[in-house]
């Protein structure tokens, strides 16, 4: 699943299309929401929390959407549909469509999609915890709702969207490893290594979100510590490194991790 800092990437590409137009098109083919025409109505932008989108509207209505798993925001330029130089909109995976004179974004295999009067987000977005890429995060009281999950393993915590928002098991697995933490450590025993989890996991993501996308020949470079290295070795110490899981069904979550660097306390 995308983590939150893929999701910022995905809300700066359709505010680079849509933010301050007026939609020509603005289909929703989801269940209870396919009479729904948004053409005519103006894009004021797109926010995220955690691992949800939010575009909202300027006549008082935002689209929430989520990409779980397979889900994507495709842009194609608008005059291509038109010519039928691209029939993309015509896939039946799409979920939702929203053009301007310039470009449609297409919503492909989404997996959720909400419209719901921007006063009423909470609605949808209110049991997250704090999103670690908000500008106005609170790095104490963020570690506070760690610690207070008490004997929880960590890095089920980390993953749980309801205490702090944004991180997957990537972040997960390279925040508890940058600071040597065992992923199955008691929240509640950590201490002000709390706080530290907070401002890395914050840190990388922002560092990701931020960073310029692979060239076309691709970025071989390694990008990773842990997550997704099983019995390679450990770039601080060269033990090979160990997967296990956290959480419980069906909830269970890989977790990547040095036996070495990442003892049990």
């Amino acid at each position: 699943m995308p983590e939150g800092d893929i999701v910022v990437r995905v809300a700066r590409r359709l505010d680079a299309a849509l933010a301050g137009q007026v939609l020509t098109r603005g289909e929703l083919r989801w269940a209870d929401l396919g009479a729904v025409d948004l053409a005519g109505v103006g894009v004021v932008g797109n926010a995220t929390r955690g691992k949800h989108l939010l575009t909202r509207l300027d006549d008082g209505r935002t689209l929430h959407t989520h990409l779980r798993m397979e889900g994507v925001w495709r842009l194609v330029r608008t005059g291509d549909l038109a010519s039928g130089a691209s029939r993309a909109d015509r896939n039946p995976s799409v979920r939702a469509v929203l053009g301007t004179a310039r470009w449609t974004c297409l919503g492909i295999n989404l997996g959720m999609v909400d419209l719901v009067p921007t006063a009423e987000e909470g609605r949808l977005v209110g049991h997250l915890g704090p999103d670690l890429l908000a500008p106005d995060l609170d790095a104490d009281a963020a570690a506070a709702r760690i610690l207070a999950q008490g004997g929880r393993g960590i890095a089920e915590v980390l993953l749980d969207q309801t205490v702090v928002a944004g991180l997957g098991t990537i972040y997960m697995a390279e925040t508890l490893w940058t600071h040597r933490v065992w992923p199955w450590a008691p929240a509640g025993s950590l201490g002000a290594v709390a706080r530290d989890l907070v401002t890395t996991g914050r840190r990388l993501m922002r560092r990701s979100a931020d960073a310029r996308l692979p060239t076309a020949t691709g970025d071989t470079r390694r990008t990773t510590n842990v997550h997704g290295r099983e019995r390679r070795p450990c770039p601080r110490c060269g033990t090979p490194v160990a997967r296990g899981e956290a959480g419980t069904p069906p909830q269970l979550r890989s977790v990547y991790y040095c036996p070495s660097c990442q003892r049990p306390a």
